[in-house]
């Protein structure tokens, strides 16, 4: 079974960034995601529509 939750890391992994970067997004609200005793925590599913709501919103920048 697929774990719908995910750590800093796999998130990390996830969306090919360092884990820094992925620290720093998560504190800024940038991508969701949620604090579990100091530690943070991302939905599998939340993630991939946020991806899919990036890619959507930049789809005009694209030269075609």
């Amino acid at each position: 079974m697929d774990d719908q939750i995910l750590t800093i890391r796999e998130v990390a992994q996830l969306l090919k960034i360092n884990e820094k970067t992925a620290y720093k997004l998560a504190a800024e609200r940038k991508i969701p995601g949620f604090k579990v005793g100091g530690s943070w925590r991302f939905d599998r599913e939340e993630i991939s529509q946020w991806i899919k709501r990036q890619t959507e919103g930049n789809r005009g920048d694209m030269p075609r």
